[in-house]
């Protein structure tokens, strides 16, 4: 691989999951635009298709919450970021037992059997890369989102388990941590916060979503790639077990 050049991922393959929109997108894009082939996981068939053939890489049509699902997935990435996730906000007395299920299985499960599946081959080409899409919330909790903030809590710990594991093998693992991003997932999200808090949908933003940060605007999923791509470089090369906010100084407080 030729890391002096403006494409520091050639050679290289990434297998991105949650890969149709937001931050996955912007994960796929930016990789694609270094040099890597990019698996483009999604079970949106269609966005993942043409998503995969504009960058030059692959479509994976797949459902992550189905153990089968993910074992079929492709077992030679060099670079895994885990960013699929879903959410849903409801206070732990009335929170759906299957929903919450499901958020773990998504978030939870499916990264550790696709790590168990890729690690193999980073470990034989002595070279890996796995990128964690945590969030500030697998630093800190919310209310009503007991399933989310367990996922990630999670997410957090099999980081820094795999982190241990693969050093001696010349893999890092690390998690990314943004608050608020301007992803589909967090748009949806404003209508079911409102209700949850009893307020209007044009105050969740400003006294939910940014109460907490110093600085007052919602990140951009370019913003958590090109974090994302610099942890793939030499430069990053001793970063590994960490969690690495992009939160606007929410967990400055």
């Amino acid at each position: 691989m030729d890391t002096s050049s403006a494409r520091p991922l050639d050679g290289r393959t990434a297998l991105v999951t949650g890969a149709a929109s937001g931050i996955g997108r912007a994960c796929a894009e930016t990789f694609a635009e270094a040099g890597a082939r990019v698996y483009v996981v999604d079970l949106a068939a269609g966005p993942a298709r043409e998503l995969a053939e504009r960058i030059g890489g692959l479509a994976v049509v797949t459902d992550l919450a189905d153990p089968e699902a993910v074992e079929a997935l492709p077992a030679d990435a060099d670079i895994v970021v885990n960013n699929a996730g879903l959410q849903h906000v409801a206070p732990v007395h009335e929170f759906p037992p299957d929903r919450f299920t499901m958020i773990q299985r998504v978030m939870v499960e499916a990264p550790f059997r696709i790590l168990r599946r890729t690690l193999p081959h980073m470990y034989e080409q002595e070279w890996g890369r796995i990128i964690n899409i945590s969030s500030v919330h697998g630093l800190r909790a919310s209310a009503f989102k007991s399933a989310y903030v367990t996922a990630k809590h999670a997410l957090e710990g099999l980081s820094k388990t795999v982190a241990l594991e693969a050093a001696p093998h010349g893999v890092t693992s690390n998690c990314i941590n943004p608050g608020y991003v301007r992803t589909p997932l967090v748009e949806n999200q404003i209508a079911a916060q409102a209700l949850a808090h009893g307020i209007r949908e044009d105050e969740v933003v400003d006294h939910i979503m940014l109460d907490r940060t110093a600085i007052k605007r919602l990140i951009e999923p370019t913003e958590v790639a090109q974090l994302a791509l610099w942890l793939c470089t030499p430069h990053a090369s001793y970063i590994t077990g960490a969690s690495l906010p992009v939160d606007g100084g929410w967990t400055a407080h």
